[in-house]
């Protein structure tokens, strides 16, 4: 019996590949002789290199770059040599994560840092790139990480602009004459499944930007400067793509990445599941089992059980679901491919707690599972 173990990350809790490997341990008590492959996942969010480069064998790189409000930070990323790929979140660079509640700053945050990690993979001698961009901290319309790569914002005396994108009203003028040459040679790859646009009520500034920290007048004046800069950007690249789904994404880190870098956004678990192998891996297996912190409605936007049950229900193979939480809605996922869902919790218990023994849990549900197949199964 062959079976396919590719879950996501518990947060909080477990990794992917440890979540793998707990799931695995619960089956092989029942299925001792089972092929169990273990098979780590993610959506392009918080853990993707880490599952990349668990299944790939890739290598875990580090780099000094300045994080959003411009402190130093240290930003992981990985590289999968055979490929001369780079894979790059721009969380560890520009995320939320690296700021403190009380210090977020949606006007002066700055994606420089990221800017840095893709000049590193450019030093490698990355043909393609591949960035994560969930969980920005910032709003400047990716100009930060094209600054870093080598792009001149100029304002009306010809001085460089400060970081942020507030002080892109300020903009006069762009050169492109210092941008990196590499970057003509390398493919971009954006792993994201936001369709928002770059300007108005539905886009950067006004979905996200309250949460970086943006009062509703900031968010106004946020707008107007992302506009600004998208209007200067169509006159030196003759491309106006702020109206494209996902040009709003990460505070506009999508936009910058599809006008100067030409990037091709595809869903984060998507790219995933074609850099592990998914397809190959499902294919001639009995059963697979997928999961993920939270499994309901939302999982539908992309997450990583909605994408391994397509990949999944494309060889006639079942699925079946463990979560650390059923929410509402998770019961749409049964139309989508998935046979059958169940929660880690065995009784009350804390959120602490559950985090704490996800672990065990993980192997009493998968082994309670085993045991349900093999008697469905009468063996």
């Amino acid at each position: 019996m062959k079976i396919i173990i590719a879950p996501d990350s518990f947060k909080d809790s477990l990794s992917a590949a440890g979540t793998a490997q707990a799931i695995a341990e619960g089956l092989a008590q029942v299925w001792p002789d089972a092929q169990l492959v273990e098979c780590p996942m993610a959506d392009g969010g918080e853990g993707t290199v880490d599952a990349v480069l668990a299944a790939c064998n890739g290598q875990l790189r580090r780099q000094l770059v300045q994080g959003p409000l411009g402190v130093t930070v240290e930003a992981r990323w990985g590289w999968l040599a055979d490929s001369h790929t780079a894979m790059i979140e721009m969380a560890e660079a520009s995320g939320l994560q690296l700021v403190a509640p009380e210090q977020r700053d949606a006007c002066s945050s700055t994606t420089y840092g990221t800017g840095e990690l893709i000049r590193a993979a450019l030093d490698a001698g990355a043909q393609r790139i591949i960035l994560a961009i969930g969980g920005s901290a910032t709003n400047d319309g990716g100009a930060g990480a094209m600054q870093a790569l080598g792009v001149q914002l100029l304002d009306a005396a010809s001085q460089p602009l400060p970081p942020g994108g507030l002080a892109l009203t300020r903009l006069s003028h762009i050169s492109l004459e210092s941008l990196d040459p590499r970057l003509a040679q390398v493919r971009f790859e954006i792993a994201a499944d936001v369709n928002n646009p770059l300007c108005g009520p539905h886009g950067a500034s006004a979905i996200f930007g309250p949460q970086k920290g943006a009062s509703p007048e900031q968010v106004a004046q946020l707008d107007a400067a992302l506009g600004h800069f998208a209007d200067h950007c169509a006159q030196v690249l003759a491309n106006d793509v702020r109206d494209q789904p996902g040009s709003g994404a990460a505070g506009g880190l999508g936009f910058a990445a599809k006008a100067f870098l030409g990037a091709r956004f595809r869903p984060g678990v998507e790219v995933v599941a074609e850099l592990v192998g998914l397809d190959d891996a499902v294919r001639g297996a009995d059963l697979v089992i997928t999961g993920e912190g939270r499994f309901d409605a939302q999982t539908l936007r992309g997450k990583t059980p909605f994408g391994v049950a397509r990949v999944a229900q494309r060889h006639g193979v079942p699925v079946i679901v463990i979560a650390g939480i059923l929410g509402d809605g998770y019961e749409q996922m049964y139309a989508h491919g998935v046979d059958a869902a169940f929660a880690l919790p065995s009784g009350p218990m804390s959120l602490e707690q559950a985090c704490s023994e996800a672990p065990r849990l993980l192997r009493e549900r998968a082994a309670d599972i085993a045991r349900v197949w093999r008697l469905a199964a009468g063996r």
